[in-house]
């Protein structure tokens, strides 16, 4: 018996130009597209795509369903497709290969602000800041193992130390002799290549991260550990990850005769999008909200609501006014 044809749904675009990142707690799906063109027809927005071995190929895309878009290389998209998407509520992010990399984003005016609104409100707090803060650093040192009462500047002593000891670590791993982390971009082509290469490294980091910040709605320039700079909560969030993942690629570059290029196609070939960005996502939603659930209200269902700092929230689209 000969199976059926494949439902057109279903097909593949052209692997791995289509990626669908697994549902997390807050409802975030991903949708990672490349070499193709979005669009709007009377059904809905479609992929399309062509290749010379399948002719050309149509995915519709389950808008209703996507909280993230994420636009690679080769992409072009519609302004009807585009408009549809911000009315699902879809944030629209413009990537490099693999993710790699953030270049521009639209927010919807329907996200909702429930992760911005818990951002503010810690980060406006200096008590629940210094919390943030001291749990990013303890992060990067392993659970239990900071000392109650640590102050902030004595966790970023021990964080200093703790590179220093992996760059002296790998640096005897890769028969460097001794190195010295420099970023100095006036002088950038004399740089060894291990400094291009964290440099080049840490850039690709930025972007998943920056894609990450924005699908939740969060706001990139409130930090926690970095201040007065609108990548500031980017920078704070990748550092999570630096001695994992950036470090230790940059070393292995280390003979490289052009380690910003091995850099970035090394992140992106090691380190997919899928892999990463659920983890991003779910380490910004426990730091923000550390003792409670992580789901975020259905925006079709919700209404903006009025503020009132002695009953909460209110419900808008209400006439207050047999209250006084």
């Amino acid at each position: 018996m000969t199976a059926p044809p494949a439902h057109p749904g279903r097909r593949r675009l052209a692997a791995p130009t289509v990626a669908m990142l697994p549902r997390f707690a807050d409802s975030l799906s991903f949708l990672y597209l490349d070499v193709v063109r979005v669009m709007q027809d009377d059904t809905g927005v479609l992929a399309e795509v062509t290749s010379d071995r399948r002719g050309t190929e149509t995915v519709y895309l389950p808008t209703a369903a996507l909280s993230c878009v994420l636009l690679g290389p080769g992409t072009s998209i519609t302004a009807r497709a585009l408009a549809t998407l911000a009315r699902h509520g879809t944030t629209v992010v413009v990537t490099g290969s693999g993710g790699v990399r953030c270049y521009a984003a639209t927010q919807p005016a329907s996200l909702t602000t429930v992760w911005l609104e818990r951002q503010a409100r810690s980060w406006a707090d200096d008590d629940r800041r210094l919390a943030v803060a001291t749990a990013m650093y303890e992060r990067r040192f392993g659970s239990n193992t900071v000392p109650p009462g640590t102050s902030l500047a004595q966790l970023r002593g021990m964080e200093g130390q703790r590179v220093k000891a992996q760059y002296r670590l790998l640096a005897q791993q890769y028969k460097i002799g001794r190195f010295r982390r420099t970023y100095d971009p006036a002088q950038w082509d004399t740089q060894d290549p291990v400094n291009l290469a964290l440099s080049s490294a840490n850039t690709c980091l930025y972007g998943i991260v920056h894609a990450a910040v924005l699908a939740l709605g969060c706001s990139p320039a409130l930090g926690y550990v970095h201040n007065g700079n609108q990548q500031a909560f980017i920078y704070d969030i990748a550092d999570l990850y630096k001695a994992e993942l950036t470090i230790p690629l940059a070393f292995s570059l280390n003979a490289s005769t052009n380690p910003e290029t091995e850099a970035r196609r090394s992140f992106r070939d090691r380190l997919r999008l899928f892999r990463l960005l659920p983890r991003i996502v779910h380490d910004i939603q426990t730091l923000l909200h550390p003792d409670g659930d992580h789901e975020a209200p259905d925006p079709e269902e919700e209404l903006v609501d009025l503020w009132d700092p002695v009953s909460g929230a209110l419900p808008g689209g209400t006439n207050h006014g047999a209250a006084l």
